[in-house]
C-alpha cells in the first residue's frame, strides 16, 4: 500500500481519489488494470495529479523504488498529444525522471550526450510562441508606447534590449518614431543575445526598415548571457535618452542566490509534502486548471509559505541587486520589465511542483482552447519551451536552475530597493493592449492593473507582469 504521509487523513471522502490513494502501487501494476484506460478525462486528470504528487514525494524522500513504480503508472496514462492533463503530466513525469537520473551523473550525461538543439529550431519555437500567445505582443505594445511617450522631444534615443530576439517590436518602434510630428530622433538599439545568428538577423531587419523610412539608426550587437554581461559594452553616451527593455530576463540572475535561500529541516519538508498531497486528494471536479484551483487555492494558501520559501534577502541578494544597480547607474529615463508572475523559486521540490502545476496548467489550457491537439507547432512549443522550463524547475538545483520565476511584488521590492521608482503605464498603451487581447479570438485572456503595473491572466490565473520604472535619484 502507499504509505500514509504525515498530515494525510483517512477522513478524505469527497473525491474519487479516496479510492486511488488506497490503491496498491506494487510492481504488479506494471500492466495496469484495464479500467485505468477507460477513465473519463476528469477522473484520469485527478488520478494523474495524485500520481504526480505521490511520485514527487517519493523522489524528494529518496524512495526511488516507489518513485519508479509511480512513474510506470503515470506513463500508462500520460501522453504528449492527449488532453491538457495528459500532456502536462508527460512533461512533469519526464522532469521527475530527469531529477532521479541526476543522482548518477555518468548515466545522465551518457543519455543526454547526443541531445542538441539547432539555433534555427530555437528561433522557430520562439516565433511560434510569439504567434500562439498574446503575452509578448502585449509587452511589445505597452513597452513601445511607454518609450514613445517618455522620449517625446528627445533627439538622441538609445534603447537597450536585454533579450534581442524579436525584431517585430523594434520595427514597430522605428515606424512610430519616424512619424513623430517633431521629426524622428537618432535611434540606437543595443541588442543582447547569446546567439550571434539571432543578432545578425535583427540587425539586418532593423537597418532595412530604418533606411526605408529615412530614420538615422545604429544597431549595437552584444553576444552575451545576461549573467556575464559587461555593462561597459552597452556604450551609453552623454546626451542620449536611455530606455531599457527586459523581457523575461531577470529571473535567471536569482540562481546565484540559491545558497542564501532558507533551508527547511527534513522533518518540516516531510510534513509540508504530506499536507500538499492530502489537499491535492480533495480536488473533485472541473477542467485541469480548475482541478488545481478549486481546492488548492482555497485550502493550500501559497502566500505565507511561498514567501518564506524564497525569501527576498535584500541585503544578501548580491547578483540580482548588483545587476539592477548597474542598470540604475546608467540613469535610464525608462525601464520596462516583463516577468512570469509565478512562484517557481521555492526551496523544496513539492512547493515548486505545485506552483508550476498551477501556472503551466493555465498555459497548456490556453493552447487547448485555441489550437488543435494534433498541431505539430503546438507540440514543438510544449516540448521545446514549456517542457524544458518544467524540467529546469523540477530537475535542477543550485546555479543550474535558471527558471526561478517570482511574483510581481518581489520584483517591485527589488527594484525599489536599488533606487527605481514605478512609472504608470501609458493609458493609450493599456487601451491598445486590451483591444489586442479582446481581438485574440478567446475570452480566457484577461488583463488587470496591480500596484500601477499590468498583470496578464488566463481566466483568473495571473501569468505575466509588466511594469515600468525610472531612476529615483
Amino acid at each position: 500500500m502507499v504509505p500514509m504521509l504525515q498530515g494525510e487523513s483517512s477522513s478524505v471522502t469527497s473525491s474519487p481519489l479516496q479510492v486511488f490513494s488506497m490503491m496498491s502501487l506494487s510492481p504488479s501494476l506494471g500492466s495496469p488494470y484495464p479500467w485505468l484506460r477507460e477513465m473519463k478525462s476528469e477522473e484520469r486528470g485527478l488520478y494523474l495529479i495524485h500520481l504526480l504528487l505521490t511520485c514527487a514525494n517519493h523522489v524528494a524522500a529518496g524512495s526511488l523504488g516507489n518513485a519508479n513504480i509511480a512513474l510506470e503508472q503515470i506513463s500508462q496514462l500520460a501522453c504528449p498529444d492527449g488532453d491538457t492533463m495528459q500532456r502536462i503530466a508527460a512533461y512533469f513525469t519526464e522532469a521527475l525522471a530527469d531529477r532521479i537520473l541526476k543522482a548518477w551523473p555518468g548515466l545522465h550525461k551518457a543519455l543526454n550526450s547526443t541531445r542538441m538543439t539547432l539555433v534555427s529550431e530555437e528561433i522557430l519555437v520562439r516565433k511560434l510562441y510569439f504567434e500562439m500567445f498574446p503575452f509578448l505582443k502585449v509587452a511589445v505594445v505597452l513597452t513601445n508606447q511607454a518609450i514613445i511617450e517618455a522620449m517625446e522631444g528627445e533627439k538622441m534615443v538609445h534603447v537597450i534590449d536585454l533579450n534581442a530576439s524579436e525584431p517585430a517590436q523594434w520595427v514597430a518602434l522605428i515606424q512610430a518614431l519616424s512619424a513623430r510630428p517633431e521629426g524622428p530622433p537618432h535611434l540606437r538599439i543595443t541588442g543582447i543575445h547569446q546567439q550571434k545568428e539571432v543578432l545578425d538577423q535583427m540587425a539586418h531587419r532593423l537597418t532595412e526598415e530604418a533606411e526605408k523610412l529615412d530614420l538615422p539608426f545604429q544597431f549595437n550587437p552584444i553576444v552575451s548571457k545576461i549573467e556575464s554581461l559587461d555593462i561597459e559594452k552597452l556604450r551609453v553616451k552623454t546626451g542620449e535618452a536611455l530606455a531599457i527593455s527586459s523581457v523575461l530576463q531577470l529571473h535567471p540572475l536569482l540562481a546565484s542566490d540559491d545558497e542564501l535561500q532558507r533551508n527547511r529541516s527534513p522533518l518540516a519538508s516531510r510534513n509540508l509534502n504530506g499536507i500538499h498531497l492530502q489537499r491535492a486528494l480533495q480536488v473533485n471536479q472541473g477542467s485541469f486548471g480548475e482541478l488545481l484551483e478549486r481546492d488548492m487555492v482555497n485550502r493550500y494558501s501559497p502566500s505565507p509559505d511561498s514567501t518564506s520559501s524564497s525569501p527576498l534577502s535584500l541585503t544578501a541578494s548580491v547578483s540580482i541587486d548588483s545587476f539592477l544597480t548597474s542598470l540604475w547607474g546608467l540613469s535610464p529615463k525608462l525601464m520596462v520589465v516583463m516577468e512570469q508572475n509565478s512562484n517557481h523559486n521555492g526551496s523544496t521540490l513539492m512547493e515548486r511542483l505545485l506552483e508550476s502545476l498551477y501556472s503551466y496548467a493555465a498555459l497548456f489550457d490556453c493552447l487547448e482552447s485555441t489550437i488543435s491537439r494534433t498541431s505539430l507547432e503546438r507540440v514543438k512549443v510544449e516540448k521545446m519551451l514549456f517542457g524544458e522550463e518544467i524540467k529546469n524547475i523540477i530537475a535542477c538545483e543550485g546555479a543550474e536552475r535558471k527558471e526561478r520565476h517570482e511574483k510581481l511584488e518581489k520584483w517591485i521590492q527589488r527594484l525599489d530597493f536599488v533606487g527605481f521608482g514605478t512609472v504608470p503605464l501609458s493609458y493609450y498603451g493599456m487601451l491598445q493592449a486590451k483591444r489586442l487581447l479582446q481581438g485574440y479570438g478567446c475570452d480566457g485572456y484577461k488583463m488587470k492593473e496591480e500596484n500601477g503595473c499590468v498583470v496578464i491572466c488566463w481566466q483568473d490565473r495571473p501569468l505575466f507582469s509588466i511594469s515600468a520604472w525610472r531612476c529615483r535619484k
